[in-house]
């Protein structure tokens, strides 16, 4: 699959939507994207990635305001507006704060909604390249029952292919080098949306730029693995994910059911880790500005959850509002390294509270995490035969607090407080 190279090993960046909701503004993208490029770059950091309604003007929380008119060019594509990100002026769109984020050596995203601008339709503007307007492609019956900007388009009808070529068209004009399309791998009316996933990756194929395609929201149907895996690079296996326990307990379940289909180029993402400064214009997960309501031991599982599973690392918060602790969990280089390269990620067991993953490393090492979702203090064991490993002298070190824990012969066992979890080397 042609697509693999475009992310080899698990995406790993920065998104506006937990701090900024639908309203980030170009000084704060360029504000995280310097961060990234000082503090987070040498660690593996690199997407810079601009959510949901960068064309609305008026955008000011993450509430949607319904049926406000955006920012659009005379082929029926959206396009930045102008009073948040001021370079956009002129019809040059995202290629100037593109142009910045690559000058710091990082990589530039942004965010879309599947289909075409209702605007568009009612006014019936033209597609590029076809003769086709606005309302032969567009498909009324198919909304977004949670954002009025679109109406889908039918994948049947003559000019939907070229207004999709069009599109990514104009985001390679721009250097952008990730897309998350959003009301496509689940919708809450109509399931999943194949034959709109297959008009993008043929637009993206023929535009002449790599972009990691990145499908949004969850959960995504494990039942149409083969097509998400055949046409993306990661897919959401949960809906928005937020900093409460119970969504953090209820991954471990997803992470299970998809183990088996991560692979170079194909990563099932267990969304946006809300760490750090969040909420600062957004309302959704339950609360207004804030530090991420998760305890340490809870940061520590979600990181390790993350990491040991594979999925893309994408930080949430407000990176320059960082404290020593958030930015710890950023810069642990042996944690990010099982994220980034280990394989046969996969359940040990899981016994009321307590779960064991296991993965392998490139050079032999056998990585284990130990999760206690239960809410007292427990001991956690497991043993070498469980992990797959025939030796009887192995070291075992802790990777979060980067110190040797001795030799195990038979088992290791480790006390965990509730809602904890630590994460091994055996070599």
């Amino acid at each position: 699959m042609k697509h693999l190279r475009f992310a080899e090993t698990p995406p790993m960046g920065w998104n506006s939507w937990d701090c900024y909701g639908a309203a980030v503004r170009e000084e704060e993208v360029k504000g995280n994207a310097e961060y990234m490029a000082r503090e987070l770059k040498q660690y593996g950091w690199e997407y810079i990635v601009v959510d949901i309604q960068w064309s609305e003007p008026g955008a000011n929380s993450s509430q949607y305001r319904p049926f406000v008119p955006l920012e659009m060019d005379a082929f029926s594509r959206l396009v930045p507006a102008v009073n948040r990100f001021p370079s956009a002026a002129d019809g040059k769109g995202f290629k100037p704060l593109a142009d910045y984020v690559h000058s710091l050596g990082l990589k530039f995203g942004i965010h879309i909604m599947r289909g075409i601008p209702r605007q568009a339709v009612h006014d019936n503007t033209p597609i590029k390249g076809t003769d086709a307007r606005a309302r032969d492609i567009a498909h009324p019956n198919s909304i977004c029952p949670w954002n009025t900007d679109m109406y889908g388009v039918d994948a049947s009808k003559e000019g939907a292919q070229e207004y999709y070529n069009s599109l990514f068209d104009l985001y390679a004009s721009w250097d952008v080098d990730f897309v998350k399309v959003d009301d496509i791998a689940a919708s809450r009316l109509y399931g999943i949306h194949l034959a709109e996933i297959e008009l993008i990756r043929k637009a993206i194929d023929q535009c002449g730029r790599d972009m990691v395609l990145s499908l949004s929201p969850g959960p995504a149907p494990v039942e149409h693995a083969e097509e998400l895996k055949r046409n993306a690079n990661m897919w959401r296996m949960t809906d928005d994910f937020w900093d409460h326990w119970n969504l953090l307990y209820a991954m471990f379940e997803r992470c299970e059911k998809w183990a088996p289909h991560t692979s170079p180029g194909n990563w099932p993402d267990c969304d946006m880790l809300p760490l750090g400064h969040i909420g600062i214009r957004s309302v959704d997960g339950g609360g207004g500005d804030r530090y991420t309501r998760f305890t340490k031991d809870e940061q520590i599982t979600m990181m390790t959850l993350w990491s040991i599973f594979r999925s893309p690392l994408m930080f949430g918060g407000e990176l320059r509002d960082n404290d020593d602790w958030t930015l710890s969990l950023l810069t642990n280089e042996e944690v990010i390294k099982v994220n980034q390269s280990s394989t046969n990620s996969r359940l040990v067991y899981r016994e009321g509270g307590k779960i064991v993953w296991a993965a392998d490393g490139l050079d032999g090492e056998t990585y284990a995490a130990l999760f206690n979702t239960g809410n007292d203090f427990t001991e956690i064991g497991v043993n070498l035969d469980q992990l797959g490993i025939k030796k009887r002298d192995v070291n075992v070190k802790d990777l979060w607090n980067k110190k040797e824990v001795g030799p195990a012969e038979n088992e290791i066992s480790m006390e965990l407080p509730a809602h904890g979890a630590c994460l091994l080397r055996l070599r």
